[in-house]
């Protein structure tokens, strides 16, 4: 499908007023260290409206996020060398795109191509210097149709998918004259999780990178409610203690399917290893803000050590019981013993050995507000991302709130397995329009 992008402008968007002396500088905890360098891209897609000056929204958007920016300003800021981000309002870039297709183009057929096309930035880029590089980037698309999509990058330094969701439901609540009270945004975790040196344990992980630079395929899948419901209901009846969530069964299923598909030509990996992050604000005693910036989440893993494929009902087991051990207590002192860099080091050195172990990665962004980002003009109709990432799952709500979009990352390889595996096929729809 061919569709043209256009940039009218690019501008730079400043907080609308300067941030005080003694706020200049930013800490960055152990978490905000152990993030990816990689942009966390955010893309809301909205109808046509009655107002059609493309300029009252433009001016709308732009007043907004300078007066947002005055909340998030380490948003406006730039990383410095070493652990602290220097909030000296350079700014967030702002860019303009018309583009000359009908929004129906992208919803009718969602592919990563086209959704990369809307991007103020490349995902992944990565500048030599830290300090040249943004940490907020958005761009405003608006469709021959009347429909815009409204696309925002945010460093994953300072960001994890929840502080992003809450970044933009705030910015659209300022564009839609909301009174915000936001105390809270800014929270020093270095207290809970201070800065260490890792320049070692990257070393570690660069050497075992080979995988994840391997060419990506990236395609959507679509569970719906009942579907989900019923794999639920399926891996529960196998289970005595619980029924798991939307989450565990999907992981669980896709784990399952990618598992099978390494087994399929007789090769038993010994070991498999599922992570899954876990939002940590609601699980420290006592809670953290909601809203609050930074990464304030921790990657969990279930191993799994096998000789041949398991059932997809132990592999939810397995999934369910390393999340629920992540409590306050354990982040405390697996993080606060230094435990964590040991284990980090052994499972990066075990990961770069292929023959040995098998790494896949869940993200779930479900039950972020990102369906409740109005800026005055009604609710998205969809919201995506597109991160082009090898061994990784992303999931997202659907806009029913009951179904959960897949985006998965594999090797062209591993994709057409996965895309033939019967779990798969029963229960996931490929790619359907919006």
């Amino acid at each position: 499908m061919e569709m043209k992008v256009h940039i009218i402008s690019r501008e730079t968007i400043k907080p609308s007023s300067p941030t005080p002396h003694h706020q200049r500088t930013h800490k960055l905890s152990l978490f905000d260290q152990l993030a990816p360098p990689l942009y966390i891209p955010i893309l809301l897609f909205y109808s046509a409206t009655s107002e059609t000056n493309p300029s009252k929204k433009s001016d709308l958007l732009k007043d907004s996020l300078s007066k947002i920016l005055t909340h998030f300003y380490p948003f406006a800021g730039r990383v410095k060398e070493g652990c602290t981000i220097d909030c000296n309002d350079d700014g967030a870039a702002y860019v303009e795109a018309q583009v000359d297709s009908d929004m129906f183009l992208v919803l009718k057929e969602p592919g990563i191509d086209l959704l990369l096309q809307l991007l103020p930035c490349e995902p992944l880029e990565k500048l030599p210097e830290p300090s040249a590089q943004v940490i907020l980037a958005v761009q405003v698309n608006y469709f021959a149709c009347g429909g815009m999509a409204i696309c925002v990058c945010l460093r994953h330094v300072v960001s994890d998918a929840s502080a992003a969701a809450g970044f933009v439901k705030s910015w659209a609540a300022v564009a839609s004259g909301v009174d915000m009270v936001l105390d809270a945004v800014i929270y020093d975790c270095t207290s809970l999780f201070p800065p260490q040196d890792l320049s070692g344990l990257w070393k570690t992980i660069e050497k075992s990178q080979n995988a994840l630079l391997a060419e990506v395929v990236t395609k959507r899948f679509i569970f719906y409610g009942s579907k989900i419901a019923a794999l639920r209901n399926e891996i529960g009846n196998g289970l005595s203690l619980y029924r798991p969530t939307r989450v565990e069964a999907l992981s669980s299923l896709i784990w399952n399917a990618i598992i099978a598909g390494d087994t399929e030509e007789g090769e038993i990996v010994p070991m498999h290893v599922a992570t899954t992050a876990v939002n940590l604000r609601k699980r420290m005693n006592p809670p953290l803000p909601q809203l609050c910036m930074g990464n304030i989440s921790h990657v969990t893993m279930a191993n799994l050590f096998m000789a041949k494929t398991k059932s997809r009902n132990s592999l939810a087991e397995k999934i369910h019981e390393s999340i629920l051990k992540i409590d306050d207590k354990f982040v405390r002192q697996f993080f606060g013993s230094g435990a964590h860099l040991n284990v980090m080091k052994n499972m990066a050195a075990e990961l770069g050995k292929s023959s040995k172990a098998r790494l896949f990665n869940f993200s779930s962004w479900c039950r972020f507000p990102f369906y409740e980002t109005d800026f005055g003009w009604g609710k998205p109709v969809w919201f995506a991302t597109a991160l082009r990432l090898n061994k990784l799952a992303i999931f997202l709500d659907t806009r029913d709130g009951k179904g959960i979009e897949a985006w998965i990352g594999l090797t062209k390889e591993e994709m057409t397995k996965l895309e033939r595996d019967p779990g798969i096929l029963a229960y996931a729809s490929f790619n359907p329009s919006i």
